[in-house]
Formats: structure tokens, C-alpha cells, sequence
């Protein structure tokens, strides 16, 4: 094999790049190794706001030839390896760093920077369509639709997914209370939890004091926990009953609560047709008070 990689193997991700790159090497076509010189010479900085057309145009070869390589190289493509290029950045370095570097590589050019942000909002939608199989949601349907109460947990942008999904739980008939609070009022919202209640939590790849109290007591009382984490599956496989798996942005160009909201759509959509008697009756009394308050 030819000698192509460079020193800088500081980011994890980009030292198991290279490692899958030499693995496989000897199997690549000509285009695909024309693509891995690329990702192997391109900093971490760099990578997580290059698109796999810039990415094609600098090995000679397209945007198509990029997501095939990193297939073969077993990435789902390029949104799965920006996902973990950006692990070490964003537990380790300032938001206000990360702002900078993200000015920094993308510039003033608002064209480039609408084509970053759809780009990376498609990557996520995509990413996200396949990182949860039916057996998943069905696991986390199931014990929705049998709460008397689904309590809805998440701070910032996961609050607003955690708020998205009560809202549209609440449409299809479930009881629903949306926990946005933390520290001290948390107690009081949560405490009215109760066996035959489900607990979800947005929790996307930092398990805070607050968490790990909720699933306690949730666990404690008998309530069904369900968890929606980009990163965190693995980590609290033991402590819920199911997990969806929600990629946040890698770069911050997009809202970290864009896949939550997608896959609290999915959940809304699936106890809608496992209980579309509910759903419809619902349906009719909130256009009924609508109607009565002049909508």
C-alpha cells in the first residue's frame, strides 16, 4: 500500500478512518482511492463542513464516488463519520470556539452557507430515516400507547423536541406533561409519576444529574422509560426499556433537536394507527374547541 497518511491522528475518528482506509485498501477501485487521499489529508476541522461534493471535486472524482467509499469503508456515509469526527470537539472544546472555527472554514458567502446548512439538515433526515428499524419504534409504540401519562423530558433544543413530541401525543389522545424544568422544580413535575406511566427522555450525549435522577425514580415507581440519544444507547441500555436513535448536528449549523422532532413525528404517526379511535376522537374535539374559540 502507498503512503498517504498524514500525522495529524489527534481525533479518534480520524485514526479509525485510516485504520479502515489500510484495511481495505488493496480492494478499493482506482476512484475510491482517489477519495480516501482526500479524507485521509483533510483535518477534522475541515471535514466536518466539507459536503461530498467538495469532497468529490477535490479527488477528481463526484459527490456518488464519495458516499460509495465511505460505504465500503462501512460508514452509512458521510453524516455518520462527521458525526463522530465531531464527538471530541463538541465534549471538549468552548461553544464559543466551535462558533469560530465554524465562521472561520465557512466564511461570509451566503450561498455556500444555505448549501451547508440543507446539506447538512438532508444528511440528518437521512441518517436518521435509517438508524431506527421498526422493531424500535414498535418497542417504544407499545408502551406509549398503554401510559395513563407520558411525561416528556428535554432542556434546550432537546426541550423542544420533548415539548413537540407532548404536543402531538396529546393530538392522538394520550395524557401527556411536558418537563422543562430543572433542579429543584423538576422535583414537583416529576413526582406524580407513577407505574402506569412512561417516561421519555431527549438526551442526546450527556447524561446530567437531572437524568439520571428521572430514570431513577422512573425506574423506582415502575414507569416505562424510553430514551431518544444520539450517542448515550449504549451507555443506558440497562436502565430503559427502549431506545431511538436521534443524530444531532455535528457542526451546529442545524438545530440539535431536528431529528428528535422527526422521530417524535414517527411515534405520533405509529400511536395513530394502533389506536385510530382515539386519535380520531381527539381530532374531533380539538377542531371542535377551535371552532368555539373562533378558529
Amino acid at each position: 500500500m502507498e503512503s498517504f497518511v498524514t500525522t495529524d491522528t489527534d481525533n479518534p475518528a480520524l485514526a479509525g478512518l485510516r485504520e479502515r482506509i489500510s484495511g481495505a485498501w488493496n480492494e478499493l477501485s482506482k476512484s475510491e482511492r482517489a477519495v480516501c487521499r482526500v479524507l485521509s489529508a483533510t483535518s477534522a476541522e475541515r471535514l466536518l463542513y466539507a459536503s461530498a461534493a467538495e469532497l468529490g471535486t477535490q479527488s477528481g472524482t463526484s459527490n456518488a464516488s464519495v458516499v460509495r467509499t465511505l460505504q465500503r469503508l462501512g460508514y452509512s456515509g458521510l453524516s455518520q463519520l462527521k458525526q463522530e469526527v465531531a464527538a471530541p470537539f463538541t465534549s471538549t472544546v468552548a461553544p464559543d470556539v466551535r462558533l469560530k472555527h465554524r465562521l472561520d472554514l465557512i466564511g461570509q458567502d451566503l450561498a455556500r452557507i444555505q448549501q451547508e446548512v440543507w446539506e447538512e439538515a438532508a444528511s440528518l433526515v437521512e441518517l436518521a430515516a435509517s438508524a431506527n428499524d421498526d422493531d424500535a419504534y414498535s418497542a417504544a409504540i407499545n408502551r406509549l400507547v398503554r401510559a395513563e401519562t407520558v411525561y416528556c423530558y428535554g432542556l434546550g433544543a432537546s426541550g423542544i423536541a420533548a415539548g413537540h413530541l407532548a404536543l402531538r401525543l396529546r393530538r392522538t389522545g394520550l395524557a401527556t406533561r411536558s418537563l422543562d424544568s430543572d433542579g429543584f422544580r423538576l422535583a414537583d413535575e416529576a413526582m406524580s409519576m407513577g407505574v402506569k406511566d412512561a417516561l421519555v427522555v431527549f438526551a442526546p450525549g450527556r447524561v446530567t444529574r437531572d437524568i439520571n435522577v428521572l430514570l431513577d425514580h422512573a425506574s423506582l415507581v415502575g414507569a416505562s422509560r424510553i430514551l431518544i440519544t444520539d450517542e448515550l444507547g449504549d451507555r443506558l441500555a440497562d436502565r430503559v426499556d427502549a431506545t431511538l436513535i436521534a443524530p444531532h448536528t455535528p457542526t451546529g449549523l442545524t438545530s440539535d433537536g431536528l431529528a428528535g422532532i422527526l422521530v417524535a413525528d414517527v411515534l405520533a404517526q405509529g400511536i395513530s394507527a394502533v389506536a385510530p379511535d382515539s386519535a380520531l376522537r381527539s381530532s374531533q374535539l380539538l377542531n371542535d374547541l377551535r371552532a368555539r374559540l373562533g378558529y
